[in-house]
């Protein structure tokens, strides 16, 4: 799959909330990148959709590069429920990039809901398939509709409460300009713009950045504001795995802000 800043969020982010997905961020000006790309399109298509390859031509998607942070190419970066879990950069042997994969497919077993390893088709519920295909056409209004009727009806239904916060964070986060973190830098007791720069900063990468901007701010208000925050804080960390090391930090800084 080719990705872009267009269908980044659904393809990469969102997609990984199913299986793993294997970020390749390569150049048609390295003979290495091709390589790379040709062993691990070999391997994704041997296994067969338990994990997904997303390829980024970084001459043609800097902004994608640029979340990555990418400084060399190739560099491959692997996500599952919207975190990156391990990377390289460089070429890597066949046998070893066969082992790294299946590390990541070891390391995410029932964790996310993606297709079994029977072999056989997912049995797909309708309006769950109607959902998925509403994400995959980018109708991001539609999709969280779709998503939260579902979970109106079963409200432990792991994939529909992890897509509605996924997509209803992605909405509200696109909707932002990347001068909302310089813009809340020069306000910052401004709780709205606290919260906008946070969001930005989130789909940069920068976790712990948006976490620590928060709790800083908890510490220099009181009474509605300082609630308003401290909820918003939680929901940001309801979109990461609990045993995220910036998740963790986030909550023992939260709370030591707190009392």
């Amino acid at each position: 799959m080719e990705v872009n800043e267009t269908n980044f969020e659904e393809e990469v982010l969102l997609r990984s909330n199913q299986v793993p997905v294997v970020v390749l961020l390569w150049s048609p000006r390295s003979d290495v990148c091709l390589q790379l790309a040709d062993t691990l399109s070999g391997l994704a298509a041997a296994d067969n959709g338990k994990w997904s390859l997303a390829s980024v031509n970084v001459d043609v998607a800097p902004r994608v590069a640029q979340i990555f942070g990418v400084e060399v190419v190739p560099t491959v970066v692997a996500l599952a429920a919207g975190q990156p879990l391990s990377s390289f950069q460089g070429m890597q042997p066949a046998e070893q990039l066969r082992r790294w994969v299946d590390s990541l497919l070891s390391a995410t077993a029932g964790k996310l809901s993606g297709a079994s390893d029977s072999g056989e088709p997912e049995e797909v519920d309708p309006e769950l398939a109607r959902a998925r295909q509403q994400l995959e056409d980018n109708d991001l209004g539609a999709a969280l509709d779709s998503y939260q009727a579902i979970l109106d009806t079963n409200p432990n239904h792991e994939e529909a409460k992890g897509a509605v916060r996924q997509i209803a964070f992605l909405m509200r986060a696109t909707a932002h300009g990347p001068e909302a973190v310089a813009a809340a830098d020069a306000a910052p007791d401004d709780v709205d713009a606290a919260f906008a720069a946070a969001d930005v900063q989130l789909l940069s990468q920068d976790v712990s950045g948006a976490f620590d901007r928060l709790v800083a701010l908890v510490k220099r208000t009181s009474g509605d504001d300082r609630t308003s925050v401290r909820t918003r804080l939680i929901e940001l960390f309801e979109l990461f795995d609990p045993a995220d090391p910036d998740v963790i930090a986030g909550r023992r800084n939260l709370a030591n802000a707190l009392y």
